[in-house]
């Protein structure tokens, strides 16, 4: 196949403004689905945590065919955290989907991707979606897509962008601002990719040179290479050669058993793919993400893939909880470190450092969420771990300590923008812009350093009773702002072992707030609760009641407990202090303190005051 007859195109837009459906809707207009087949809404969300969290985790790609040209798609996370994935994506393609929502219009992560497309001088068709929404307002929409072209400095021929009007869950497009009709289908926007996006660029003819953007695992063929052919054809049964991110090394010579290419969201055997087209080949177990596959009688190199550099960090370390061991199947710390490289070779936004302890590895990242996920997915293939509170990373500019600044993008009711600001506030944080929203809401843009913004999300959405939308990314360094405000109580901790009762929880209940309910196996060190004052405490939830053989009323009465908070992952991570840790099992979350026993733990507060 030429290059003439095929699209590479990325879709890139804020959250939930519509991507996967969009790529649903147009997998199934050009009959990818099969009569028979089951649908299933957001087909390219195929891991449990994006069907769960509702989000894209991992780019993805898939093809379809219209009027003899293959459109190959290529599926972009929208949340700021995987900002890695989106990069990489974009290295695939000639041109870029870009979708807003035509209510809420261009947000933090739509100028985010929009510039990263642009850097690269990919051309866009922008598709204003959701236009059947009640408070749709699609005109000022585009209007606010060419302003925010215009303060990217988009070059002119990338400010004549295409319009398509959509309504993606439905299947409908219509050319131009408006609603499309009832009858409509997703031809105009399918015609608009084939006369916008330009055809792939590069000599087939030439040595070949292709790139790999990411990588898979079969259970047949082992390790799959996905990439894009920049220069020349890669053709199964001849032998290329595979460059290593080390150039001391020779290339590897192999021959190619195994070439793979995308149609609908199968891979099927090619003989070839020509420049400008994306492959998937296996047989080279030791392929990276960033190597080339080139010509074996001149191995040349291409530059090597380079993404925003990590914001936060925290330790993956060995479960040490007297409860370790119980639910898990992978505990030690080479396992944990096996598991550890292996996302590494897959996640090029994710890197990872040795400790003073061998059993402890530092991990870094582009936020919370992506850290979460990283953990949830361990926990979900049977790891047992204890992390430890994220904490920014800190670059020497000009001679002074600087810190990842945030902006924050956050959509409330307008009673409770006073909420925000007063939150704000002692994280350090500055209001940057403040305008109406839709139906009585208010858009409320802040700054702050990245570190104030732990834990403001679920702050947030507690303050708000959950109404508050929230987005945030990264905008830069700035001078260490000095010591942040964390949570008001300190911690309450068990010290002894065994397992909660209802009578010693309802005496504790009336100095904190508690994280576990009767019943709950508990042990020394283990964090039970946050109290209501700043100062610590040690207590004894497995004491039970004095028997006697006196009798009151007072003393007679029912228990009654008020609900326990039960932290999930990210909420007991972004909870957690220095001196604390969160234990992570197949089946449990907990939080713990570093040093279990009060001996242990008055000791290290000594020796720190001493240093």
């Amino acid at each position: 196949m030429s290059a003439s007859s095929f699209r590479n195109v990325a879709l890139i837009a804020h959250v939930d403004h519509g991507k996967t459906t969009l790529v649903d809707a147009m997998l199934g207009f050009t009959g990818v689905f099969a009569d028979h087949e089951t649908r299933v809404d957001r087909v390219m969300d195929s891991t449990d945590q994006e069907r769960e969290r509702g989000i894209t985790i991992l780019a993805k790609a898939a093809s379809v065919e219209w009027n003899g040209v293959r459109i190959n798609l290529v599926d972009t996370p929208g949340h700021a955290d995987f900002g890695g994935e989106v990069e990489r994506a974009l290295t695939l393609v000639d041109g870029v989907l870009l979708l807003v929502d035509a209510a809420e219009g261009p947000m933090p992560q739509t100028r985010y991707v929009l510039s990263k497309a642009l850097a690269r001088g990919l051309p866009a068709v922008v598709v204003v979606n959701k236009v059947d929404r009640s408070d749709a307002r699609s005109e000022a929409v585009v209007d606010e897509v060419y302003q925010l072209f215009f303060d990217l400095d988009a070059a002119d021929e990338h400010i004549e962008f295409p319009i398509i009007s959509t309504v993606a869950r439905e299947g409908r497009a219509i050319d131009g601002i408006g609603l499309p009709e009832a009858t409509a289908d997703l031809a105009p926007l399918l015609d608009a990719i084939v006369a916008t996006i330009p055809e792939p660029a590069g000599d087939p003819d030439a040595p070949l040179q292709a790139l790999v953007t990411n990588l898979d695992a079969s259970d047949y063929l082992g390790r799959l290479a996905i990439g894009r052919v920049v220069a020349g054809t890669m053709r199964a049964g001849e032998q290329v050669a595979l460059c290593h991110s080390n150039e001391e090394e020779p290339p590897l010579k192999r021959r190619l058993t195994t070439l793979l290419g995308f149609a609908g969201l199968e891979r099927i055997p090619v003989e070839e793919r020509v420049a400008g087209d994306l492959f998937v080949l296996a047989g080279f177990p030791e392929v990276e993400i960033g190597d080339t596959i080139a010509d074996p009688a001149d191995p040349q190199p291409l530059p090597r893939l380079s993404v925003d550099e990590p914001v936060i960090r925290m330790t993956f370390g060995v479960n040490t909880s007297p409860l370790a061991g119980r639910e898990g199947k992978y505990l030690t710390s080479r396992q944990i470190k096996d598991r550890l490289d292996r996302e590494v070779l897959g996640n090029v936004s994710i890197r990872i450092g040795a400790t003073a302890s061998p059993e402890i590895i530092e991990v870094a990242g582009r936020g919370e969420l992506q850290l979460a996920v990283l953990i949830e997915s361990m926990r979900r293939e049977g790891f047992e771990l204890q992390v430890s509170r994220p904490e920014v990373i800190i670059r020497e500019i000009d001679g002074s300590p600087h810190e990842p600044l945030e902006r924050a993008v956050v959509d409330i009711p307008d009673q409770y923008v006073g909420t925000v600001t007063q939150a704000a506030a002692p994280r350090k944080g500055t209001v940057t812009d403040l305008r109406p929203g839709e139906g009585g809401r208010t858009i409320v843009t802040l700054e702050a350093p990245a570190r104030g913004l732990i834990g403001f999300r679920s702050l947030l959405m507690t303050a708000t009773r959950g109404t508050a939308l929230i987005h945030q990314h990264h905008a830069g360094w700035r001078p260490w702002a000095g010591e942040l405000p964390h949570r008001i109580g300190g911690a309450i901790t068990s010290g002894d072992k065994g397992t909660a009762t209802a009578f010693a929880l309802d005496n504790l209940q009336k100095r904190g707030e508690l994280f576990i309910e009767p019943g709950t196996e508990v042990y020394e060190g283990m964090v039970i609760g946050e109290a209501a004052r700043a100062e610590e405490m040690t207590v004894n939830p497995t004491k039970g009641k004095q028997l006697t053989n006196i009798r009151t009323h007072a003393s007679d009465e029912a228990i009654k407990l008020k609900p326990a908070r039960v932290h999930t992952l990210e909420s007991a991570i972004e909870w957690i202090a220095d001196d604390e840790l969160v234990e992570v099992t197949p089946q449990a979350v907990r939080v713990r303190k570093r040093f279990l026993t009060e001996s242990d733990r008055r000791r290290e507060r000594n020796r720190a005051k001493s240093a």
